[in-house]
């Protein structure tokens, strides 16, 4: 099986996963993955996530071009700067979760999550007793320059593989489908949890 054909059948695997979660509602969301010949695989634009099959998944090149005529996901500018800023992310997933989608709007900057002993799901995590804070990024139609703002902080700091952006959902990348889907549970957990402990 070819690198791209087994990529393309994780991304779909996800989307039905991720939409039988109602976490891709509609045609919400977008995925990608690194290919060894230094292409990415991504969603085409527009696609039902739930019903995604590997015709719905085209090639790009690092700076988002398309290789194949197809139009990727508007937001593929937001994929190739996680690869561009961590050369170890080979997967990104971008649901669209209720929970992120509501924390985004009650959070500032940033939400400060603290002492749950879940967040050793992610990498460099090794206990309960600590504080993770997560980006909150004002959303932008300009995908360049909300691309060129996440960048400019993650290289500042990065507690964990993730940010949300404000009434739109979160972004989380993983060296694996495997680690990416983590991330994505991970992240909808401690969202929950958050909620509750606002009363929401």
């Amino acid at each position: 099986m070819s690198d791209f054909l087994q990529r393309a059948e994780e991304l779909v695997e996800a989307g039905r996963y991720l939409y039988g979660r109602n976490m891709v509602p509609a045609t919400s969301g977008n995925f990608s993955a690194r290919l060894s010949d230094g292409t990415f695989a991504v969603t085409v634009s527009g696609r039902h996530k739930g019903r995604l099959t590997v015709a719905d998944i085209m090639r790009i090149d690092a700076d988002g071009h398309s290789l194949d005529e197809r139009r990727p996901s508007a937001e593929t500018g937001l994929h190739t700067q996680i690869y561009a800023r961590f050369p170890q992310a080979r997967v990104v997933l971008h649901p669209h979760s209720v929970n992120a989608t509501v924390l985004s709007l009650m959070s500032s900057d940033s939400l400060l999550l603290r002492d749950y002993e879940l967040l050793k799901a992610f990498p460099d995590v090794a206990t309960h007793d600590c504080s993770v804070r997560i980006p909150v990024f004002g959303n932008d139609q300009d995908i360049a320059r909300l691309a060129a703002n996440v960048d400019a902080h993650l290289a500042e700091r990065c507690d964990a593989p993730g940010y949300l952006i404000r009434g739109h959902g979160f972004y989380t990348w993983g060296d694996s489908i495997g680690d990416a889907m983590r991330h994505v549970e991970a992240f909808e957990f401690l969202f929950s949890c958050e909620l509750r402990l606002r009363g929401k």
